[in-house]
């Protein structure tokens, strides 16, 4: 079982499993709402889910149809801003944002979608240079003197 939250704590839910696939959205849509170069979700079968609390708490936004049905629908915690799932489940599947889960996931993701709308900037990141929290802290912090 996993525990997932959003960034305040307001909003708490529990996954009994993950189904998959976890995939990564590059669409110009989860862009925005991630404000990354793409968005993370990861399959659930709805009976596989349940809130624990601050289901009150997530708003609803839609935008309307751009180019062919479905419209874009995005929930989020009214109070940190953290995407959340939908405070109400219509269908026997949701996609849950992996980062709200807490440890480990058992899989990785399997896939990326959208890939046509990808940023530029978003292609080749293995090569950066990678940094603990310690490390980025004393890198930030400059020379001793």
């Amino acid at each position: 079982m996993f525990k997932g939250s959003c960034l305040c704590g307001g909003v708490r839910f529990e996954v009994d499993e993950l189904a998959g696939p976890f995939e990564l959205c590059h669409c110009s849509r989860c862009r925005r709402v991630s404000g990354c170069g793409h968005m993370a979700g990861v399959a659930v079968r709805a009976e596989h889910f349940r809130f624990i609390a601050g289901r009150e708490l997530i708003r609803h936004f839609e935008l309307p149809v751009m180019e062919r049905p479905p419209a874009y629908a995005v929930d989020f915690c009214a109070v940190c801003g953290s995407v959340t799932p939908p405070a109400e489940i219509a269908d026997p599947w949701l996609a849950v944002a992996p980062g709200l889960l807490e440890g480990e996931l058992p899989q990785a993701p399997d896939r990326h979608i959208y890939v046509d709308f990808r940023a530029q900037w978003d292609r080749g990141l293995d090569a950066l240079p990678e940094f603990t929290a310690a490390e980025i802290r004393a890198h930030r912090r400059g020379p001793k003197k």
